[in-house]
């Protein structure tokens, strides 16, 4: 059986790094103290022009319930024709793991540093989370979905004009074996440069 998550050093950890699925999720979560952890280590990444282009949202406890019926109110108006079984699974997305952290992307025009840059830092903060919460034994997974993606949904979450999300991550014990999936072979990737 493959080992995961293997903590006995950082080579060990980022060979064998596999997220656990939201969908399989229960208590506990991170504790405030771990989370902040999580949090100091995830802002620890390339960050041209010292901007932290990036911010946090988390839903707890009754928050997720209370964010579920957004949700759910936002997908009846997308989809009417939906039931209420559809309903359910949507006002259940963020009750699958006990915490839920939303990493916004907060980049700006700046006249020397280039929005990419700034949102491939905010995406560079979304692994540096995953990574600190595999090494303490916390079960995540970095997920998008269509609510990353409504600026109806965005707006209700707090974002201001120019923010996007860049991912939920969510956070807790998982419940179900961790299953590999297929890997890309990096060396089919890779084309040598070589002068004309």
């Amino acid at each position: 059986m493959q080992q995961f998550n293997d903590s006995s050093s950082v080579l060990a950890l980022l060979a064998t790094r596999k997220s656990a699925s939201a969908k399989a999720m229960a208590g506990p979560g991170p504790t405030a103290e771990q989370l902040a952890e999580i949090l100091r280590i995830g802002v620890r990444v390339p960050d041209h022009g010292k901007l932290a282009p990036w911010r946090f949202i988390l839903w707890e406890g009754d928050a997720r319930a209370a964010f579920g019926d957004v949700m759910k109110a936002r997908w009846k108006v997308l989809h009417p024709e939906h039931g209420e079984q559809t309903l359910g699974f949507v006002h259940g997305l963020f009750l699958r793991a006990p915490t839920v952290l939303g990493v916004v992307s907060a980049a700006q025009e700046h006249p020397k540093i280039p929005v990419w840059e700034q949102q491939l830092s905010a995406a560079a903060v979304c692994m540096n989370i995953l990574y600190a919460a595999t090494a303490m034994g916390i079960g995540c997974q970095w997920n998008t979905d269509w609510v990353v993606y409504d600026a109806e949904i965005a707006a209700a979450m707090g974002l201001k004009p120019g923010e996007k999300l860049a991912g939920l991550i969510y956070f807790g014990t998982p419940t179900a074996p961790l299953e590999e999936r297929p890997r890309p072979d990096p060396a089919a990737l890779l084309t040598r440069w070589q002068a004309s």
